[in-house]
């Protein structure tokens, strides 16, 4: 009889590892999914700013300064690595786009350029789609991190390699949330 009971809990114990460590598996799924929908609609950014930064340059070549701003940017926000250097370099590159738009505002010829428009719409499109995307891996995070901390999940997480995840913050300071201010 005492064997059977101590098969049963062993079981039991089994059952819920099992069944605890594939629910995981799952929601760290999800969040490699939602982190691979941002990861595209940043590349679509990143593969529209040159087009961006030459078309600036056709009509505002004495902009240097703001132009290689932008280029620096992109090239840091393409090889950031994890989330936290991702989420850095892309708020440098928010701001460098910033200055750019700002600059194109001086020049009224770039502004009635329909390429110019076109990228800026374009550009303007993909900015939502990652603000989407990233309120759906933040979320996804959030169902992540509370699995992995829940009772009595957190007493076999950390076994099992499953680790907290990082929120995927743009614009953390209030200064980056100020307009760009260009004076000539």
């Amino acid at each position: 009889m005492t064997l059977w009971i101590v098969i049963g809990i062993v079981a039991i114990v089994i059952i819920f590892a099992i069944a605890t460590y594939n629910s995981l598996v799952g929601v760290r799924q999800r969040l490699r999914n939602a982190w691979s929908q941002i990861d595209v609609q940043l590349k679509r950014r990143y593969d529209l700013i040159p087009n961006l930064v030459n078309t600036v340059k056709g009509y505002a070549s004495h902009e240097k300064e703001t132009l290689e701003n932008v280029t620096k940017a992109r090239n840091m926000a393409m090889q950031a690595t994890d989330v936290n250097e991702k989420a850095g370099a892309e708020n440098m590159l928010t701001g460098a786009l910033k200055s750019l738009f700002a600059v194109s505002e001086s020049y009224p010829e770039l502004k009635a350029d329909a390429n110019f428009r076109q990228l800026q719409n374009e550009l303007s499109n993909t900015e939502g789609q990652i603000a989407s995307a990233r309120q759906s891996y933040n979320d996804t995070v959030m169902r992540y991190n509370t699995a992995i901390q829940k009772f009595p999940t957190v007493l076999i997480a950390g076994m099992l390699g499953f680790q907290k995840e990082n929120y995927f913050n743009l614009d953390e300071e209030p200064a980056s949330r100020e307009a760009v201010r260009v004076e000539f």
